[in-house]
């Protein structure tokens, strides 16, 4: 139930985050003012994959994965790409990914220019979607 759970919120928080780099980007290149939307926007991507990240922790410790870690070790995890990609890419790259939307929210808050809000998001945003899309398990996600 809890995979499930962390399977469709992912679909959520690309979208969202999808959204709220387009809409940095959109922003930027316009010149548009950072009005409440904008903010409102780049927020929610950040709930979201907040969410997320409780979510897959919890995932994560009760999986069957988990045992199987338990049960190899973390040098056979090591030795297995598949069992690596999930119980140690997959979840470090996730935790990197939404440390830097944390980062990118709190540093654009900061910032006096519309133009280098919208930088801001858009810059740590995207690097964080990239990071989201290059470790999800897309084999195992389209299996559920």
């Amino acid at each position: 139930m809890i995979k499930m759970i962390h399977s469709y919120w992912a679909y959520i928080v690309l979208i969202v985050l999808i959204f709220a780099v387009i809409n940095a980007f959109l922003g930027l290149k316009a010149n548009k003012k950072f009005e409440a939307k904008d903010l409102r926007i780049s927020l929610f991507a950040l709930i979201a994959s907040h969410i997320q990240l409780l979510i897959g922790f919890v995932a994560y410790y009760v999986s069957s994965y988990y045992e199987t870690m338990r049960s190899v070790g973390m040098s056979g995890v090591m030795k297995n790409s598949d069992l690596r990609k999930i119980l140690i890419e997959h979840p470090l790259v996730g935790i990197i990914a939404i440390t830097l939307i944390t980062i990118g929210f709190s540093k654009h808050k900061k910032k006096t220019t519309d133009s280098a809000k919208f930088k801001t998001i858009a810059i740590f945003y995207a690097i964080a979607l990239i990071l989201i899309l290059s470790r999800i398990p897309w084999d195992l996600w389209f299996a559920n």
